[in-house]
């Protein structure tokens, strides 16, 4: 495994589990001083323990991304965490709660944006300008397929990763020209810890994709850490699908 991140600093939301926990494990491979942050401790502890057993450096914050000063402490932790300074940025952590809108409280649609929109924004707005007076670093964000089509029961969830779709190509711009590359990724259905509530239905969304199966974590991951890696130096403010192909048909 190539060491081509060696000297960075990658901080990845919702690292503890799923396909973040993949992308912390692979960038880790790859030499990255790796800071995970989630709710769950426990799990955390144990995704920083298995990195470290394999050789790689890892730490965990425990953060509640729909707080916006835990965002904030969150961004200043692994900036200390890493010497200093943070290289990559993996918005990874989303929730995703389904159902008519007419049924959507409040209190989820507020979570919701709050989590998969705000949390990212200030992340981005706390690190990125570092990385631009750095003169490099890589943000990668964490979208859906239904970011880019309507799928009934998804509105709420749909929109929240469209408006991150859109402030990808916002940052891009801001930040591209000091060296900051912004891109995204889009998977598709993808077996993991959150998705299993779904039961049947991810293996039904997964039937309306050419592929026709549902994805793992570690085949989004091999996306994700190619566009934060220097191999993407020439890919700006890109949406990645790796979806099977749904976006495709």
């Amino acid at each position: 495994m190539t060491q081509d991140f060696a000297g960075r600093t990658a901080l990845v939301t919702g690292g503890n589990s799923g396909i973040g926990r993949a992308v912390a494990g692979l960038l880790a491979d790859r030499g990255a001083r790796v800071v995970i942050s989630g709710r769950d401790a426990a799990r955390g502890d144990k995704a920083v323990e298995e990195i470290r057993a394999a050789g790689g450096t890892a730490d965990f914050v425990q953060a509640d991304l729909a707080d916006l000063d835990s965002v904030r402490s969150l961004a200043a932790r692994s900036i200390e965490l890493g010497g200093g300074h943070v290289d990559v940025l993996i918005n990874n952590a989303g929730i995703f709660p389904f159902g008519p809108t007419a049924e959507v409280p409040v209190s989820d649609f507020d979570e919701v944006y709050a989590v998969n929109v705000r949390a990212p924004f200030y992340l981005v707005a706390e690190l990125a300008p570092l990385m631009a007076a750095r003169g490099h670093g890589a943000i990668v964000n964490l979208t859906t397929m239904v970011a880019s089509f309507g799928l009934a029961g998804m509105a709420a969830y749909g929109s929240s990763k469209a408006a991150l779709q859109l402030l990808t190509k916002a940052w891009a711009a801001e930040f591209g020209p000091a060296g900051v590359r912004v891109n995204a990724v889009s998977p598709g259905p993808t077996r993991t810890e959150g998705t299993a509530v779904l039961g049947e239905n991810l293996d039904g969304l997964a039937g309306t994709t050419p592929l026709q199966r549902v994805g793992r974590p570690d085949e989004v991951a091999e996306g994700i850490v190619f566009l934060a890696s220097d191999a993407a130096s020439l890919i700006h403010g890109a949406v990645l699908p790796i979806d099977g192909g749904r976006l495709a048909v």
